[in-house]
């Protein structure tokens, strides 16, 4: 197995998009097989090793950091299948954890089949985006990640392999599993009792309900219970036609209204993707897009699928839903064929890059917040997040997935004063989300950087049950410790 230590190899590891600094390891490792990650849990107690898990380096809450543990870096384990076809509207596709994302969709696609789940960073490894439950813009139609695992190959932390497909191993009515491992042994999980938010997005702690599935409680755990070796993705067929469009509006109002539109069955238009710029978002885009209308107060876009033959009225339901919110139709902007369409695909991802080279000369970190609320509270915690910025006299921009009422709050500092008043602001904002019903982290997860907040939304005992779900699967305590369980919560004598 290749293993390294010297210091110009490792410090790729100590880093990710969440902007820790202090991270540290004595070394990574390198696995090739997954009989190899198993040899390395199995040994990791006898050996006084713990593991962290490294993904692709594109998480934004310090997961992949290690502080003080050796790396487990799963980017041998790359191997994606053929699919294979189940019936006319469903295939699958067997990969391992370290395959990236934008390879997998290449050959998908290839193959005239769809994986819908489209992470913004498309670098990123599969097993992470599971680890994570990643979603993206075309969450609005086809949910996260979560909805399409067929299967999970995990190395548990005690170097067991666990095959789960969905569908077999279910809770009992007293909210546990009950488990034999290969080798014999047994493992019973009692679930957490905690209420899941009502949110369309979430992805903060372990997933919970009543009769739910074994894989879910896997699927975005971020690494904590067992390391995805492979996987099963679900595919769909290509859609024939994708319409992609970029409409302007002058107030917030008109906005709201032309999306809640797009949301009604009855209007026929069932938008995969709903994405939003605020006012400022655009003054940053405008900079290298001139075009962009200075009259606009925010823009949606979006992206829908049609058949052939259903082109032309889905598009006459699109002019027609614009008119009727009075959008600014001769601004707006519509894509039909691949050119154009990746063209506004380079226009959204032109945001975080104009931002990030703005924040380069402010030497401040940003801001950002990931918190989905229900579809009746968005307008509260929109006008919160913009009164309260405006208060303060801050730079910020607000974006993000609005179909989902999950948008992106950046607040972006001048100077060390403004940075220290963002991050106690922050905290108000967690509040006001977790009091209108919604989620701390709606897709990012929350890896380092959120887990102190963990308790004000579930409560302490909460945290608790979620600590003996970990320590049931990982009793000693060898893979991913500081993610999500505060270390407080996984000592012994914490009752």
């Amino acid at each position: 197995m290749i293993s390294k230590t010297d210091p110009e190899s490792i410090r790729g590891f100590l880093e990710d998009t969440s902007n820790l600094k202090s991270g540290h390891t004595p070394g990574v490792f390198f696995p090739e097989t997954i009989a190899e990650i198993q040899e390395l849990l199995k040994n990791a107690p006898r050996e006084h090793r713990r593991f962290t898990i490294a993904g692709n380096g594109t998480g934004t809450t310090g997961g992949r950091i290690p502080f003080g543990d050796f790396v487990l870096s799963m980017q041998k384990l790359d191997a994606i299948g053929e699919p294979t076809v189940l019936s006319a509207d469903r295939a699958i596709i067997t990969v391992q954890g370290g395959a990236v994302l934008q390879d997998i969709q290449k050959k998908v696609q290839a193959s005239g089949w769809l994986y819908p789940p489209d992470p913004t960073e498309s670098l990123c490894f599969i097993g992470g985006t599971i680890a994570n439950n990643s979603s993206g813009a075309r969450t609005f139609k086809y949910g996260p990640t979560r909805n399409h695992i067929a299967r999970l190959l995990v190395v548990l932390p005690e170097g067991e392999l666990l095959e789960i497909r969905r569908g077999e191993m279910i809770a009992d009515s007293n909210g546990e599993f009950h488990i034999t491992l290969p080798g014999g042994m047994t493992k019973t999980i009692h679930l957490p009792h905690y209420r899941m938010p009502a949110t369309s997005k979430h992805n903060a702690g372990y997933f919970s309900k009543a009769g739910m599935d074994l894989i879910d409680l896997f699927i975005g755990s971020e690494g904590t219970l067992g390391v995805i070796a492979e996987a099963n993705l679900m595919l769909f067929p290509m859609p024939d036609s994708i319409i992609s469009c970029l409409v302007y509006f002058p107030s917030m109002e008109e906005l709201l209204g032309f999306v809640d539109a797009c949301k009604k069955p009855a209007n026929g238009l069932r938008p995969r993707a709903l994405e939003f710029f605020d006012r400022n978002a655009l003054t940053f885009l405008r900079k290298q897009y001139p075009e962009v209308p200075t009259a606009a107060d925010g823009a949606v876009f979006l992206e829908l699928e049609a058949a052939k033959e259903e082109t032309d009225g889905t598009l006459d339901r699109l002019f027609v839903t614009i008119e009727a919110s009075n959008g600014m139709e001769e601004e707006s902007w519509i894509a039909l064929d691949r050119s154009e369409q990746e063209k506004i695909r380079e226009f959204r991802h032109a945001l975080p890059l104009i931002v990030n080279e703005w924040l380069s000369r402010q030497k401040e970190s940003k801001i950002s917040t990931d918190m989905a609320v229900p579809d009746s509270a968005f307008r509260e915690l929109f006008d919160f997040y913009r009164n309260s910025c405006e208060r303060h006299g801050f730079v910020y921009i607000i974006f993000g997935h609005i179909g989902n009422s999950h948008v992106h709050l950046n607040i972006l500092p001048r100077n060390r004063e403004e940075f220290v008043e963002a991050k106690t602001l922050y905290r108000t904002f967690v509040a006001k989300a977790i009091a209108l019903g919604g989620t701390l982290s709606a897709e990012h997860g929350i890896g380092k950087l959120k887990r102190e907040y963990l308790a004000d939304m579930y409560g302490e005992e909460a945290i608790r049950e979620m600590a003996e779900v970990k320590k049931c699967l990982d009793p000693f305590l060898v893979l991913n410790i500081g993610n999500i369980i505060p270390d407080a919560f996984l000592e012994p004598d914490n009752h």
